[in-house]
């Protein structure tokens, strides 16, 4: 289903995605070496809780995956790159973290997604990987204009990620999210121009870049939920929920220094 809101669901939505936005900022500041990722979990629940806001998470039971998620917040270390669960774990000095959350406020879903180097470490490596993905998602973004097709949006993105060198797996990517987190149209990370969903000024779209240093190919972690690297490359992901408008796309999970 593509779902196009109304002008009353999109400010709703506004609300929403900077909720994600400052959840994401607050767990990133606390993420130090150390910090066990069951912890950030559970700061991500109690943050959501007192928002009066909703985990997309916690009973989401797709055919991809093993059961419920049970877990509030998504978070991928190093080679893990897409729907990391959290566990046991204490974050170390130069590890490579990407936090994915996204939750439901007044019946309207946001979702984002950020990559970052926990500690003090250099790693230019992984350093250059989180940029690829962010300028790729500039670069979608700057594609989702009324008329404009989901390819173009795809295109966009796959042109940055295909310059940089690194491989792209269209497995998985971008969605149309709303009252529901995951839905229609699937936004591939590379595509044909053209091709696709016309845009509509009310919907919303999640789109998320996401790559691996050296490989396309994906394989599942033991606990049936955590994607990592076939290869066990480090991996990078970036994402903002948007909505297209008259004027071209609004981001509605900017951090809050950055909203207007």
């Amino acid at each position: 289903m593509v779902e196009i809101l109304s002008p009353t669901e999109l400010e709703r939505a506004r609300r929403t995605g900077a909720l994600v936005a400052d959840i994401l900022q607050a767990l990133k500041a606390r993420s130090t070496p150390g910090t066990n990722l069951l912890d950030i979990d559970g700061w991500t629940r109690a943050m959501i809780a007192d928002a009066g806001a909703l985990s997309c998470y916690v009973d989401y039971a797709p055919p991809f995956g093993r059961g419920p998620f049970g877990h509030y917040v998504c978070t991928a270390v190093n080679d893990a790159v897409l729907h990391g669960m959290p566990h046991d774990y204490a974050l170390a000095d130069g590890d490579l973290l990407t936090l994915d959350l996204a939750v439901t406020k007044d019946g309207i879903a946001a979702d984002s997604a950020i990559s970052f180097l926990v500690g003090e470490s250099e790693r230019p490596e992984s350093t250059a990987m989180i940029r690829a993905t962010e300028r790729a998602l500039d670069a979608g973004i700057a594609a989702a204009v009324p008329g404009a097709r989901i390819g173009d949006i795809s295109n966009a993105i796959g042109s940055v990620l295909g310059a940089e060198g690194y491989p792209v797996n269209t497995q998985f990517g971008g969605h149309g999210i709303g009252t529901s987190m995951h839905q229609d149209p699937h936004v591939p990370n590379s595509g044909r121009p053209g091709r696709g969903y016309r845009l509509r000024p009310g919907l919303l779209l999640a789109l998320e870049p996401w790559i691996m240093e050296d490989t396309a190919e994906l394989i599942t972690d033991a606990d049936g939920w955590t994607l990592r690297s076939a290869t066990g490359c480090r991996t990078a992901h970036s994402e903002h929920t948007i909505a297209i408008t008259e004027d071209g796309a609004e981001i509605l999970t900017l951090p809050a220094d950055l909203r207007r």
